[in-house]
C-alpha cells in the first residue's frame, strides 16, 4: 500500500497552532494552548504534538529554552497563502489563474442579477 503524499498546507487544527505563532513571532506550548485556547480549548499535550508535527515538517523550528522548547515559525503567512492558493487552482481550476478568474466574474453576475431574476418570479429579494 502506498503512503498518501503530505499536504503543502497544513490540516485545520495546524494551522490554528501555526496561525498562533505568527500572531506572537515565537513561543512555548503553553504560549500557543493560551492563544488557541480562546478558541478552541486544547489539552497540552495535544498543542505539543501539533507542535511536534509541524516542526517534523520544517514549517517551524524549535530551540531549547530551559527546560521548554520555543516555536517559531519557519514560513511566512503570505507564502502558506500562497501554498493554500495553488493547491486550490491546481485542484478546482486546473491550475489557471484566468479560469477561476473568470469563474469569480461569472458569478459576481449572477449575484447582481439574482434579486431582479427573484422578483420576475414572484420570489422576495430579501430571501438571498
Amino acid at each position: 500500500m502506498r503512503k498518501a503524499a503530505t499536504r503543502a498546507i497544513p490540516p485545520p487544527l495546524e494551522l490554528l497552532c501555526l496561525s498562533a505563532l505568527w500572531s506572537r513571532g515565537q513561543g512555548s506550548v503553553k504560549d500557543v494552548r493560551e492563544l488557541v485556547g480562546a478558541s478552541r480549548p486544547l489539552a497540552y499535550t495535544t498543542v505539543m504534538t501539533v507542535l511536534d508535527r509541524l516542526a517534523r515538517r520544517g514549517i517551524v523550528t524549535r530551540r531549547k529554552a530551559g527546560r521548554a522548547f520555543v516555536y517559531a515559525p519557519s514560513v511566512s503567512r503570505d507564502a502558506m497563502r500562497r501554498l493554500a492558493l495553488q493547491e486550490f487552482l491546481d485542484s478546482y481550476f486546473e491550475s489557471s489563474q484566468y479560469e477561476l478568474l473568470q469563474f469569480l466574474r461569472d458569478e459576481s453576475r449572477a449575484e447582481a442579477t439574482a434579486p431582479a431574476a427573484m422578483a420576475a418570479n414572484g420570489l422576495d429579494p430579501a430571501l438571498l
